[in-house]
């Protein structure tokens, strides 16, 4: 499969054209923001490699948002910048939360075992904490490895609703990546089990619990916990994956799937306003006592991983929190300054090219960096996330 660093495909690309350049008025006033400097860099970032992209920015500056690209390739209609898409692994800050809720309540604490909660879900489980889980150091499979092996199983997939503990399951038949607590790495099933000790502390879905405790309380209804609905419901850009035919990528829309497949590890569905609220609320206090948050800000690893949140440090400025995402068809940023002052959050549809550097021109701006040309060149956001596997 053409990597997504190559050179925008002719026919994509002259469908995005229509779209790019295509800025909506501010939601509200821009204060100190160069609206004009942040919209054209997030019209590189469809130039260089997106069929769609949204972000928006939240801070004493005052409020920007934008859209760039078209809602639907052949189609010159651009996308609403206040659209809904779908988070990925941003889901995840939202599942931490509401465990760290429960441990600040004291209906379950961050050293008891896996086993405790989920008795028999995973060999070696009486060794793993929900600490491990939380911050990827459980040394557990990540089930989608197994799941989406080759692009016939990710088309298989698509419209297939999974129990959760069908997903566990997958990642219990493999070998474990390391010992409990020795290493890090990112593991989506860490997640799926974190969803299903949430059902079994407090016996709603976790589902229900992220909207009680977090999505009713900050009044985000542009966010959803779509379960196994397919499509998304609120006005929102398509999302595409390439596909190789006859030597050639084709756009293939992954726009609709059931997100069974990625339950608390990645489901939900939101918009940029209602993330950068989310993020604003939690770093600010909001949403978890200190000593909880303390913990989730406390980082382990290469990537600095806290609990359902990591470090970003962005060249020549200040050094974020928040998580990244992507699920076919889309990819997402979320990040905060620690103090909750400025919030930035992207939704980007990725089709074929590298938007790094255009990424990172627009959080320079969002973050008010002045930064020289060679950090400017860095690309330092990560995606954690789906994505098809190689041909």
């Amino acid at each position: 499969m053409p990597s997504r660093r190559t050179v925008l495909a002719g026919s994509a690309a002259a469908a995005l054209a229509t779209g790019i350049g295509a800025a909506s008025p501010a939601e509200a006033s821009s204060g100190g923001l160069d609206r004009a400097a942040l919209q054209a860099a997030l019209d590189r970032v469809v130039a260089t490699g997106a069929t769609a992209a949204l972000a928006r920015v939240d801070g004493p500056s005052g409020t920007w948002q934008g859209a760039s690209g078209v809602v639907e390739l052949g189609r010159p209609a651009r996308p609403s910048p206040g659209g809904q898409y779908r988070v990925g692994s941003i889901t995840k800050t939202f599942v931490s939360t509401v465990i760290l809720q429960l441990a600040g309540e004291r209906r379950l604490d961050l050293d008891d075992s896996l086993e405790r909660w989920l008795p028999g879900a995973i060999p070696n489980g009486s060794r793993i904490t929900i600490r491990n889980l939380l911050q990827h150091t459980s040394g557990i499979f990540d089930y989608t490895e197994a799941l989406f092996a080759t692009l016939e199983d990710v088309l298989r997939a698509r419209y297939t609703t999974y129990r959760p503990e069908e997903l566990v399951t997958l990642a219990a038949a493999r070998p474990p990546v390391f010992e409990p607590g020795t290493a890090w790495a990112y593991s989506n099933t860490n997640y799926v089990l974190l969803g299903l000790i949430v059902r079994k502390v407090t016996g709603r879905a976790y589902g229900r619990e992220v909207d009680r405790r977090i999505l009713r309380p900050l009044h985000l209804d542009g966010t959803d916990v779509p379960g196994t609905d397919v499509t998304i419901d609120g006005p929102h850009a398509h999302g595409y994956e390439p596909v190789e035919q006859d030597g050639r990528p084709v756009p293939v829309d992954f726009t609709d799937l059931n997100p069974s497949m990625a339950y608390a590890a990645g489901e939900i569905v939101s918009t940029t306003a209602n993330l950068n609220r989310f993020y604003r609320s939690l770093l600010s206090g909001r949403l978890l006592r200190r000593a909880q948050l303390a913990e989730m800000l406390t980082p382990v690893g290469e990537l600095g991983y806290g609990l359902g949140i990591y470090r970003q440090p962005l060249p020549g400025g200040p050094t974020l929190w928040g998580h990244s995402g992507g699920i076919f068809g889309f990819v997402s940023y979320s990040f905060s300054t620690p103090d909750a002052s400025t919030q930035l959050s992207i939704s980007i549809n990725p089709w074929i090219g590298d938007v790094g550097p255009a990424m990172t021109d627009l959080a320079l701006l969002a973050f008010g960096v002045t930064a020289p040309a060679a950090l400017r060149a860095a690309t330092p956001f990560p995606v954690l996330g789906m994505r098809l596997p190689p041909a």
